[in-house]
């Protein structure tokens, strides 16, 4: 077992923040290994580079010896989480719920250890519970708290509406803390309030109140947006392995850092390296082929990263774009740039109707992947090879 020092250095690392930190000292020096939960919804077939950043932690936290349950919401997945929405989503049928979680099982073993970890299902517990235990669980919060939740108490400023349905929804992911009895549990930093509601409610129940750990969410590919499939700006960990590593060689050379620090299972003391280095001169671009073949490698294979990395350096070095091609830079102002505007301001298409009319035909791309999404914005920092149809090519620096 790890020093107390070197778990929470490991647990820490990247972080956002800690509730509490004395109190899991105290269960780290007990000697006993702790229940770490953290849940997810399958509200999507498909998990993303985003949610792996708390799938690491866990994998972290499952080699220092802990026990790790990972939750999958499919009773919470039917309620729909509210956090940081402005409307009431629909919830989602059971079908597709279940649909959603057999692909969920298969994904996170690309990273967890299947034989150490636990999977379970919320609904295991909430199924059972009456219409009356319910209204009792209901009745251990009030309105007023949780109108305290920052997107309820917007939604109730600004008259929006806010279904009763969505007020259970904190509730019983707390509850689930109960039910599991959990030590410590992980979310993102918008999932706050709700990790909250799980201490409270191991109080109420008289259990131990289990720690918090926040981490961060990672920004999709256009450097502005969480990372989300419906903005179009997500790395699936589905994606094939020379997709993966064109879009990680496509983020901006900030970025690269936020991905590294968030995503990569490399000492501390290398990425600092890395970082002195590129002070120094080194190009940062060998540093995130290096990251991009660790990911790939990851969810794929060292054979399929190698793969990747040849192809993308037969694309991009091998001549399939001119050795002439023009440097372009373009201000992308504080919320990025849309696509269709940079590829008109790029002089690679007339107008930005022409724009969006070569993606919808499959005829842009960038750094070598087809741009699908019409909406796609990029960010400044972003540099990127933009290809219209066969012979238009710029490479653009946003600034």
């Amino acid at each position: 077992m790890a020093t107390l020092t070197d778990q929470l250095d490991i647990i820490k690392r990247g972080c956002d923040e800690l509730l509490v930190e004395s109190e899991l000292v105290d269960k780290l020096n007990s000697g006993r290994l702790l229940r770490v939960k953290a849940g997810f919804d399958p509200t999507a077939p498909d998990l993303h580079l985003g949610h792996t950043v708390l799938i690491n932690k866990l994998r972290q936290l499952q080699d220092l010896g802990h026990h790790v349950v990972f939750l999958i919401g499919d009773f919470t997945g039917m309620i729909g989480d509210p956090t940081g929405k402005n409307t009431t989503r629909p919830p989602i049928t059971r079908e597709e719920v279940v649909a959603n979680a057999k692909t969920y099982t298969a994904q996170v073993f690309k990273i967890l250890d299947e034989a150490k970890t636990e999977i379970a299902f919320n609904s295991a517990w909430m199924d059972k519970l009456t219409s009356a235990d319910m209204i009792k669980l209901a009745a251990t919060h009030t309105v007023a708290r949780m109108l305290e939740r920052d997107d309820f108490g917007k939604r109730y400023k600004s008259n929006q509406p806010i279904a009763i349905h969505e007020f259970l929804y904190p509730l019983v992911q707390g509850y689930d803390s109960v039910a599991l009895k959990a030590d410590l549990e992980l979310g993102g930093t918008d999932q706050k309030f709700n990790l909250l509601m799980g201490r409270e409610l191991q109080k109420h129940y008289g259990q131990p109140p289990q720690c918090i750990l926040t981490m961060p969410l990672l920004e999709g590919l256009d450097g502005v947006n969480k990372m989300s499939k419906s903005l179009g700006n997500y790395i699936g960990i589905t994606d094939s392995p020379n997709d993966m590593f064109g879009k990680l060689m496509s983020i901006s050379d900030d970025l690269m850092w936020r991905y590294i620090e968030l995503l990569s299972f490399e000492p501390l003391a290398t990425i600092r390296q890395w970082k002195k280095d590129t002070v120094e001169g080194r190009n940062p671009r060998d540093i995130k082929v290096s990251f991009a073949q660790e990911i790939v490698a990851r969810f794929h294979s060292p054979s399929a990263a190698a793969s990747a990395l040849a192809d993308f350096e037969a694309r991009f070095k091998q001549g399939e774009i001119p050795t002439d091609i023009a440097d372009v830079t373009l201000d992308a102002g504080p919320g990025g740039i849309a696509i269709a505007n940079l590829l008109k301001a790029a002089a690679l298409t007339t107008s930005t109707s022409d724009a969006l009319r070569m993606i919808a035909q499959g005829g842009v791309k960038l750094n070598g992947e087809k741009v699908i999404d019409k909406a796609l914005r990029l960010a400044a920092g972003t540099q990127v090879v933009v290809q219209v149809g066969k012979r238009k090519f710029a490479r653009v620096t946003l600034r």
